[in-house]
């Protein structure tokens, strides 16, 4: 009989640990929802659709690490590439303007002879 005592009295303890937990986590999640919900930065935080995506992503490759691995180099051989595409169409364009320059001032050189 003492162990089923013993027994009881120890799942009364866990038992008010759990309420306790759930308490706090009560508290917890009432202030998270107040700060992202109500907060006074509360609507620049929901329209970031990169910081959604990336939770998005972080959630489907939950547990797969060789995946996430994987999405991790693609993603960066991607804005790698699109960084030096990037410099090469700045290049491009600085080039059209130097050149579409050139016969203004041609130009404007003739006028003033």
């Amino acid at each position: 009989m003492s162990r089923l005592r013993e027994l009881e009295a120890r799942r009364r303890v866990l038992l008010e640990r759990c309420q306790r937990q759930r308490a706090e986590l009560a508290e917890r999640v009432a202030g998270l929802r107040a700060g992202v919900f109500f907060g006074a930065r509360a609507l620049p935080r929901l329209r970031q659709p990169l910081a959604w995506a990336a939770a998005l992503a972080g959630l489907m490759l939950l547990g797969r690490a060789r995946e996430a691995l994987t999405l991790v180099v693609w993603v960066r051989t991607a804005l790698s590439l699109a960084s030096r595409a990037t410099q090469l169409l700045r290049t491009i364009a600085q080039l059209r303007e130097s050149r579409a320059a050139r016969p203004a001032r041609a130009a404007r050189e003739v006028r003033t002879r």
